[in-house]
C-alpha cells in the first residue's frame, strides 16, 4: 500500500489573479474545472484552488507549502513583480535560506534554497 501526499488545495477569492500570479512567477500550468475551481500542475506537487474567502496563513495555524528555488533573490523579486507581497524577508535556517510571501488571494507560501 502506498501512502503519500500528492495533492494540495487552497481557497482563493480571486481565481484569475491567483492563476496569473503562479503561472507568471513559477511557470505553473492550470486546468479549469468550472467557474469555481482551477487545478495546477508543473509545480512539483499538484493541487488546486477553489473559490473561497478564507486563506492559508501560518499565524492561524495553517500548513506552510514551501517551493524550492535555486535562485532565491531572483525569485523574491519575481514574486514582488507579479503582485505577491513579502511577509518574511530572506532568513537563514539550518540547511538553507527562505522567505515567505502572500499571493493575490491571501495565501501564505514560502520559497527556500539550499544555497
Amino acid at each position: 500500500m502506498q501512502n503519500h501526499i500528492n495533492y494540495v488545495e487552497f481557497a482563493a477569492h480571486d481565481l484569475a489573479a491567483t492563476e496569473q500570479f503562479f503561472s507568471r512567477t513559477f511557470g505553473w500550468q492550470f486546468q479549469h474545472y468550472g467557474p469555481d475551481y482551477i487545478a495546477f500542475s508543473n509545480s512539483g506537487l499538484e493541487g488546486g484552488f477553489y473559490r473561497g474567502e478564507l486563506s492559508a496563513s501560518t499565524i492561524s495555524g495553517s500548513a506552510l507549502v514551501v517551493i524550492y528555488s535555486s535562485q532565491l533573490e531572483l525569485t523574491l523579486e519575481r514574486v514582488q513583480q507579479e503582485g505577491g507581497s513579502i511577509n518574511k524577508d530572506i532568513f537563514s535556517f539550518p540547511g538553507g535560506r527562505r522567505f515567505h510571501f502572500i499571493e493575490p488571494s491571501g495565501n501564505e507560501l514560502a520559497v527556500w534554497s539550499d544555497s
